[in-house]
């Protein structure tokens, strides 16, 4: 029997993560979803929130995650996200002052594809700053 599920997190940039961990939650579109060893097979696309990693005696490791989808299989699980951060190193700050600039280019919008981009945007930042919102509450 595994002890322990092998996790993978990627990023268009890199491979953010590979190690042998005992838990993680994952916030597919459908809901939050814990994965431990010998999970049962599963594709999920992923909402923007939080994944948190759980080790025995370890702090829970918490990252931002925004888009991407989720593969548990026999070799673990991996995560493909657009973008993820660790919770410590994201700057609530900058993510407010990006959203009063597409506010103002949602505003400033010439045409219909420019607007439609930059609500795309906007929503993406206040989808961020809402999980933000709930794990400092």
């Amino acid at each position: 029997m595994a002890d322990k599920l092998h996790f993978e997190l990627v990023s268009p940039a890199k491979l953010l993560k590979s190690t042998d961990v005992d838990m993680v939650v994952v916030p597919g579109t459908e809901g939050d979803f814990g994965v431990m060893p010998l999970h049962a097979p599963v594709v999920s696309t992923l909402r923007t929130g939080i994944i948190e990693v759980h080790n025995a005696g370890d702090d829970t490791e918490k990252l931002l995650v925004v888009g991407g989808f989720a593969e548990v299989n026999a070799e673990g699980l991996t995560i493909l996200a657009e973008l993820a951060t660790p919770l410590l190193e994201v700057d609530q700050a900058a993510y407010e002052a990006e959203l009063k600039n597409l506010e103002e280019d949602v505003t400033d919008a010439k045409d219909e594809l420019e607007k439609s981009r930059a609500e795309k945007a906007r929503d993406q930042v206040q989808s961020i700053l809402e999980v933000l919102g709930h794990e400092a509450a």
